[in-house]
């Protein structure tokens, strides 16, 4: 049997299984309502439009006067054809917003997270990292691990004493990483960023915090995990997206001390091979971060939906996971179940998406809503119905 029918048989037996993806196609910003193919206007509960950014007129304005301004693309890597003006300005915004000396913009926070293992690691090294951190955390240390030999460690989910015996298990390393999500992307649940800067600090570790779902999200004014605790300017290593709250167009960035950055600048395999942000993308996202410090408001609207939105839950009778962050993740156990509602769901015009195996382990399917600082209380009772009607006919409630 060839290749491709191998893949066509599988392909088969997931749809059988009822856990293959359907891809659903938009034709209207993203947005608290978007127009789906197929379907006309609905609620969109499934985004990472936390802020409501992707459509906001400063932002959109300012990818159209840099396409005028710059063009539509880099023609090469910046070391050999040139940086963008555009690329230093956002990188001084994004280092001063999240409080680190520098930063250093990358086509994806992805890019970001698998151009830092490798490069600053090697064979007298170790990367512990947390259980539950994302894909592209646990391929770096993948990655680091395989090219440079370096030691890697897995610690229990938010486990202090887990991660301490980790750290003393390599006395002898010559440096130490401790990687962390800020905000774990599947939970909602935020980082224990006191305890682990003590760890950090009490085995002269490196503390990096990947904070893509955190940045624009958590502290006072949107700053991230370290604003959050009270923390600013204390993580040595932070990567994030300019994905999600920030305009939600693309890139990623990894900021921390100047000597950081150069050297990533100097030796990071994704800096080095890869062309940079589109100017267009550049602009609009330095646009995002200044629309985020002159509009806090945002952040207060963000967390007032959520809390709302988890509170009309629990008084359903659903039992989304317990946190304080904008992601509300109802369990329900298999895959198959868990997109089976998202689907009843989209048929009531509502579209949240059900996540199961690989992505979230073995039994622990679940569909994962997301508020944004653009829904409206019409929107968020408008999902809320729908959750009662499909929950009531699954047996959920």
């Amino acid at each position: 049997m060839s290749v491709m029918a191998q893949l066509q048989d599988e392909l088969a037996q997931f749809k059988k299984e009822g856990v293959y993806k359907r891809l659903n196609y938009l034709d209207s910003p993203q947005g608290a309502r978007v127009q789906m193919e197929g379907r006309g206007e609905v609620v969109i509960l499934s985004s990472n439009n936390y802020l409501g950014l992707c459509d906001v007129p400063d932002v959109v304005q300012a990818g159209k006067a840099a396409l005028d301004r710059w063009g539509a693309g880099t023609g090469s890597v910046r070391f050999i054809c040139g940086t963008f003006t555009v690329h230093r300005q956002l990188e001084d915004a994004l280092a001063k917003f999240v409080g680190c000396e520098s930063s250093l913009t990358y086509v994806s926070c992805w890019n970001a997270n698998e151009g830092l293992c490798p490069t600053i690691l090697s064979e007298p090294d170790i990367v512990i990292s947390d259980q539950l951190n994302h894909a592209s955390i646990i391929d770096s240390t993948r990655l680091a691990k395989a090219s440079m030999k370096c030691q890697t460690a897995v610690f229990k989910h938010s486990d202090m004493g887990d991660l301490e015996e980790k750290l003393k298990a390599a006395p002898n390393a010559r440096r130490k990483l401790i990687f962390t999500d800020g905000i774990f992307s599947m939970e909602g649940d935020i980082a224990k960023l006191p305890d682990l800067l003590t760890l950090a600090r009490k085995y002269d570790a490196i503390l990096a915090v990947d904070d893509s779902h955190a940045t624009g999200v958590l502290g006072k004014s949107g700053r991230g995990t370290a604003e959050h605790h009270g923390m600013l300017g204390q993580i040595d290593v932070i990567t994030s997206t300019l994905g999600k709250a920030l305009g939600g167009a693309a890139g990623g960035f990894t900021a921390g001390p100047l000597a950081l950055t150069d050297y990533l600048t100097q030796r990071s395999r994704p800096q080095l091979f890869s062309n940079a942000l589109p100017p267009t993308v550049a602009a609009s996202a330095l646009a995002a971060v200044l629309y985020v410090e002159r509009h806090p408001e945002l952040v207060s609207r963000l967390h007032q939906n959520a809390r709302y939105f988890r509170e009309q839950l629990l008084s359903l009778g659903f039992k989304p996971l317990p946190g304080e962050t904008p992601i509300v993740p109802v369990i329900l156990g298999e895959t198959a179940k868990a997109i089976h509602m998202s689907e009843l769901l989209l048929a009531e015009g509502v579209f949240v998406t059900g996540f199961g195996y690989p992505v979230v382990p073995q039994g622990h399917a679940r569909v994962r809503c997301q508020l944004s600082a653009a829904h409206s209380r019409d929107d968020l009772d408008f999902a809320l119905r729908a959750f009662k009607k499909v929950g009531s006919k699954l047996g959920l409630i």
